[in-house]
């Protein structure tokens, strides 16, 4: 190395701000502009650029965290980081103190900014420090403006998020529109859904079967099926941050077959460690428990299929819990037909996992956003915002959601005096009966309903009994 030279790396960041600064090659240009006047030299190894990247985290970041790991190792290949300004190390004060001082106490590197020169002493670790807080104020301060601003554009009904499945952005803020292959495939989610009772994770299976892909281009899965079947945006809600409003976009979902599919998804309960049916060889599979040991009965196929304790199995306790398929598929259906025949029996009732709310509830949410709504727009006219026009056109819109609302309303206090629970529950049992003695029907789809009322089937060998444990997802009025 020449005389009197020092050996430095560039470390460039770039945010995701929407704020005044240089581009990686300016940053760099100035950089390398920089080290060859005072004496730096700088290996092409030793310029570190993340673009795109929050100084907020260091953790976050893995190019600085690459430049401090060398900077850690022994000898240090360089002596010196130059930075364009000390916000591109980091907007985080504290950290920004611990990655100095560990550089230059541990490694005798100095941090460098090009475009804000400190003096040494005490007065230029005092000027450094301002600096540091000036930046993570701004980075705090920038961080509440974009909140603010994504609040304003949500109460306005303005577009937050990318266009989900079934619709495509065409910018300058106007509405989302629809893509038709897209939508079809949407569609085709629901009716399968609602009308053939499929599970999320068998529609996932049968269109990643068929090649498509998600906008991203990945597969399809369980969740993003459910996401989909929740996702209000297909019957024009706009939902950020617990603000709801109408948007302008096109919709081909209708609400009955949305509502529908909230009705399926409301009374579907599935324990933790439940296997999707779409994957059980039977649609009794993983109902059926052994008295002896809790465990689940195995369907196993062949001239006389029959179910089995796998834990008896496998020799791990002494008396066998095995039935015959047909004898167990007579039993439950003998059992649901004499509930149907007057038998007494009870309900358990039980929580989802993640509470929703109740239809009351969310009437008096939505009422709450369409007053705000209203007074909004009342405000827009007064402070010129609006014409009058655009004032009528919104207040007429606004009426009619009321008038919806109100009619809900209605609805919900019919519901209110509907018959109990117990009476509920038995046309689910007809229901579920009707479609176990059909043949036509899958077996899959015979799983999903005899679950809607069956949380398990408690199978004593000893004593040839079956209890059955019946629930429902609904609280008792």
């Amino acid at each position: 190395m020449p005389e009197n030279y020092r050996d430095g790396a560039l470390y460039i960041r770039v945010s995701t701000d929407k704020q005044e600064e240089l581009s990686p090659d300016a940053q760099k240009r100035l950089l390398l502009d920089y080290a060859k006047k005072n004496k730096i030299l700088v290996n092409p190894d030793y310029i570190f650029i993340e673009n795109g990247i929050s100084g907020r985290k260091a953790q976050k970041r893995p190019e600085f965290q690459k430049m401090i790991s060398l900077a850690k190792s022994t000898p240090s290949p360089f002596q010196v980081i130059l930075v364009w300004k000390f916000s591109r190390f980091a907007r985080n004060q504290e950290e920004s103190i611990v990655y100095k001082s560990m550089l230059k106490k541990q490694c005798g590197i100095d941090v460098i900014s090009t475009s804000e020169p400190l003096i040494d002493g005490p007065f230029g670790s005092l000027i450094e420090r301002i600096i540091e807080w000036m930046d993570e104020y701004y980075s705090i301060n920038l961080s509440g403006e974009v909140i603010r601003g994504m609040t304003e554009k949500a109460l306005r009904g303005g577009y937050q998020s990318t266009p989900p499945l079934g619709y495509k952005a065409i910018g300058e803020g106007k509405p989302f529109v629809v893509v038709p292959e897209e939508a079809k495939l949407v569609t085709y989610i629901f009716q399968q859904y609602c009308q053939y009772h499929r599970e999320p994770t068998a529609i996932a299976r049968q269109i990643n079967d068929m090649g498509i892909h998600t906008k991203r281009g990945g597969l399809f899965e369980n969740r993003t099926i459910s996401y989909i079947l929740q996702n209000k945006f297909y019957i024009g809600d706009l939902e950020w941050n617990g603000i709801s409003t109408k948007g302008q976009h096109e919709t081909f979902i209708s609400p009955e077959l949305f509502e529908k599919a909230q009705q399926i998804t409301a009374a579907t309960y599935k324990p933790k460690k439940r296997r999707s049916v779409s994957t059980c060889k039977h649609w009794l599979s993983g109902l059926v428990k052994c008295s002896i040991c809790g465990a689940s009965l195995s369907y196993n196929t062949g001239k006389y299929p029959y179910f089995v304790c796998w834990r008896y199995a496998k020799g791990f306790h002494k008396g066998s819990s095995s039935i015959s398929e047909n004898r167990l598929i007579k039993a439950v259906i003998e059992y649901l037909e004499q509930i149907l025949d007057g038998m007494d029996f009870s309900i358990s009732y039980v929580e989802k996992d993640t509470p929703e709310l109740t239809e009351q509830e969310q009437w008096e949410k939505d009422l709450e956003n369409l007053s705000v709504r209203e007074k909004r727009i009342r405000t827009a006219y007064e402070t010129g915002v609006d014409s009058l026009e655009e004032y009528k056109e919104n207040k007429e819109r606004l009426k009619k959601e009321r008038e919806e609302l109100e009619a809900k309303k209605v609805n919900l206090i019919k519901t209110a005096a509907a018959p109990g629970t117990k009476e509920q529950f038995l046309d689910k049992v007809q229901t579920v009966f009707d479609i176990l003695k059909n043949d036509e029907i899958s077996n899959e789809t015979k799983g999903v309903f005899i679950r809607s009322i069956v949380e398990e089937i408690i199978y004593d060998k000893e004593n040839d009994t079956l209890i059955f444990h019946l629930y429902t997802p609904r609280k008792a009025a």
